[in-house]
């Protein structure tokens, strides 16, 4: 026989509570706290029509914790008894997560039940796999432990709880049962999170709801390009760019889909593809922006320009290089990083495959936020050929049923036709190979067949330049050139933290607009998109 709470010595008006906060008198109701959840779980997921599956699963994500033994050791006076509060987790654990799992579906069947019972159970230590490997319990273990819902039904839970109606739009033809699981762990798991956060500590809330909505971004980024085309040469290369940008506008119109912005280098495509991202989220009713590129040397290069378009209350700056610099991050930049809250996030492809692809709480919190927004994929033809079928898959999963847009961005002509073979984006960029003849506007000189030359004959033809880049292969070879140079010549590559890089690009870009006599070794970091204009460019074959 399973005891009930009126067996027990706690008082009988006591309700379940789901969170104590040590310190002080205060209790989080458990009943609450699951209506609360459910509730925004609801919210989040609605943008891809999952409102009341991930609502449901919310609402019994910790039915196991009207159990018994969980509400000895929550209300326990040891404070190594508190879950949430105490460094190293307590000494005594009850598994609160396994009953929800077990109802689903008990309630739901095999087959939809359990879609929901992954996430249920892994509200805390990550989504599971099904069969276990090494201490890590599979969710087959977990869903043969039935004792964990006869416990928590013993608690008492309300009826309405325990009944709750079946979704009525279960998993979309075609949808990706691992990527829809994945979405609806990332509503739960942010919805939990949220309202705990809200009893521990409401202060929290201010600095994530501090952020400007994304339809105010769109007339900040007209005036400043209004602003940098007054101010612009008449050139023919600002002309294209015009072209470019109003292009880009143009397409915003279009129904959300799969895109590709096919620009050279020097054609504007950083600014241009943000006024397609803000004209098309603003017309189809999208929520945020995700920008995304591949190499961390040029990640910081383009949140400052979307900061000086937008402003730095809009942007958020999300990659794992912020870490040497603490004064890039602020305590408003770190909740927001923790689920992707904002209007325009500058992250790395990484970062965000990486959260497509995790099972991690921390990692999937931030994937609901995805649906319905603008994904921006910068210098798209760099991601890894071996990656390539697993993201071109999760991308047409997000365009065909989480309404995202995706555009595909990428300065190497043909590029995006072999990297991403059978896709057909719809080009949003006005005869990209007549951008590319008009934008030609280097000399290129190939030594002849076969030579080879020293290093010193190579660093005799860089003194003779004022201003003067060498790109090769190696950090051997970045280290060996750079020695032959004069005193003052910089050198760039992975041999210096991602901090110390930041200072050098900054020393680089500023002597470089001043005239300076300035040159630069570096490997080829500096190569895809890094905003350096040197008259004289060497490269190692």
């Amino acid at each position: 026989m399973v005891a009930s709470l009126a067996d027990t010595g706690i008082e009988g008006s006591a309700r379940p509570i789901a969170h104590r906060r040590l310190g002080a008198d205060a209790t989080h109701d458990l009943e609450e706290h699951l209506r609360a959840a459910a509730l925004l779980a609801g919210g989040f997921a609605d943008a891809w029509g999952a409102s009341e599956a991930a609502g449901l699963a919310a609402l019994w994500h910790d039915l196991g914790k009207y159990a018994l033994d969980f509400q000895e050791m929550i209300r326990s006076a040891d404070p190594a008894a508190h879950l949430e509060n105490v460094p190293g987790g307590p000494r005594k654990r009850v598994n609160h997560s396994s009953a929800g799992a077990l109802l689903a579906v008990e309630r739901f069947g095999f087959r939809f039940g359990r879609l929901l019972a992954y996430p249920i159970a892994g509200h805390h230590s990550g989504l599971p796999d099904w069969i276990g490997e090494g201490a890590r319990t599979g969710l087959k273990d977990r869903l043969a432990e039935k004792s964990h819902l006869e416990r928590a039904r013993a608690g008492q839970p309300p009826r309405d709880i325990l009944d709750a109606a079946p979704p009525s739009t279960p998993l979309p033809d075609g949808a990706d049962c691992g990527l829809w699981v994945r979405m609806l762990a990332s509503a739960l798991f942010d919805a939990d999170f949220l309202d705990a956060e809200a009893f521990f500590d409401p202060t929290a809330v201010r600095g994530r709801t501090d952020w400007p909505p994304l339809g105010s971004l769109g007339p900040k980024l007209d005036a400043h390009l209004a602003k940098k085309m007054g101010e612009a040469a008449a050139t023919p290369v600002n002309r294209l760019r015009a072209e470019v940008l109003q292009a880009c506008r143009s397409a915003g119109n279009r129904p959300p889909g799969l895109f590709s912005l096919t620009v050279p280098t020097g054609g504007g495509k950083t600014l241009s593809s943000l006024a397609f991202a803000f004209e098309h989220a603003r017309r189809q009713g999208l929520r945020r922006v995700i920008y995304a590129i591949p190499f961390t040397s040029i990640i910081e290069q383009t949140a400052r320009v979307c900061r000086e378009a937008v402003g730095s209350n809009a942007v958020l700056e999300h990659h794992s290089a912020l870490g040497p610099r603490p004064e890039a991050e602020t305590a408003r930049s770190r909740v927001a990083s923790e689920n992707w809250d904002a209007p325009l996030i500058v992250t790395t492809t990484v970062q965000l495959f990486e959260s497509l692809f995790a099972n991690r709480t921390s990692h999937l919190r931030k994937l609901h936020n995805l649906a319905s927004s603008v994904l921006v994929l910068d210098e798209a033809q760099a991601l890894p050929p071996g990656v390539l079928r697993p993201v071109t898959a999760v991308l047409d999963q997000l365009v065909k049923h989480y309404r995202c847009s995706v555009v595909l961005c990428t300065a190497t002509q043909p590029a995006l036709g072999k990297v991403f073979d059978g896709f057909s984006p719809i080009e949003i960029a006005p005869d990209p190979p007549a951008l590319f003849r008009a934008l030609d506007r280097i000399d290129i000189t190939m030594p002849s067949p076969g030579q080879r030359r020293r290093w010193d004959e190579i660093a005799g033809e860089i003194v003779r330049s004022p201003q003067a880049l060498a790109i090769v292969n190696t950090r051997n070879d970045c280290r060996t050139l750079h020695r032959q140079l004069p005193a003052g010549t910089v050198h760039l590559s992975t041999w210096q933290c991602a901090a110390h890089r930041t200072i050098l690009f900054r020393h680089v870009r500023r002597r470089l607009a001043a005239g300076d006599e300035l040159r630069v070794v570096s490997t080829s970091l500096v190569e895809a998109g890094v905003d350096l204009d040197f008259p004289v460019v060497f490269r190692a074959p």
